[in-house]
């Protein structure tokens, strides 16, 4: 069985924030990185060389591939903010639809700039999206 591409790493996420390059995208992470935090009550662990992750589950396909994921976390890209893990919780349909300009995708939501955005909401998706992904997408 392959491994997972993405994984925690011991680099430390709010020193590697604050080497973001872009000025607005660096503001916009740390940002973040304060709601995150504060919001799900977990520590912030670097995914790879770019997400920044809160919390953990395990998942376990059909297929048996299995393997652990970041509950929810974001990564400030070049091109906009990808959010992670916001989108499965039932009650987050009726929330993006007042979130304000966004992109959603598989798993992520784009967002080009937090002022884009009702981070009030925002911060909604994450108190109802983080419980529903560590105690219920979880093995």
């Amino acid at each position: 069985m392959s491994k997972n591409k993405t994984e925690p790493s011991d680099v430390d996420a709010l020193t590697w924030l604050n080497t973001v390059e872009h000025p607005v995208r660096r503001a916009d992470g740390l940002a973040l990185h304060e709601a995150f935090a504060r919001i799900t009550g977990q520590p912030a662990v670097m995914w790879g060389p770019s997400m920044v992750g809160y919390g953990a589950y395990h998942y376990r396909y059909a297929s048996g591939r299995e393997g652990d994921a970041l509950a929810v976390g974001f990564s400030p890209r070049k091109s906009s903010l990808a959010v992670y893990g916001l989108t499965y919780a039932p009650d987050s349909k009726a929330l993006l639809d007042t979130l304000g300009k966004h992109k959603a995708g598989a798993g992520c939501l784009y967002i080009n700039t937090l002022a884009d955005v009702d981070v009030g909401v925002l911060e909604q998706m994450i108190e109802v999206s983080y419980p529903y992904v560590v105690g219920t997408l979880g093995t």
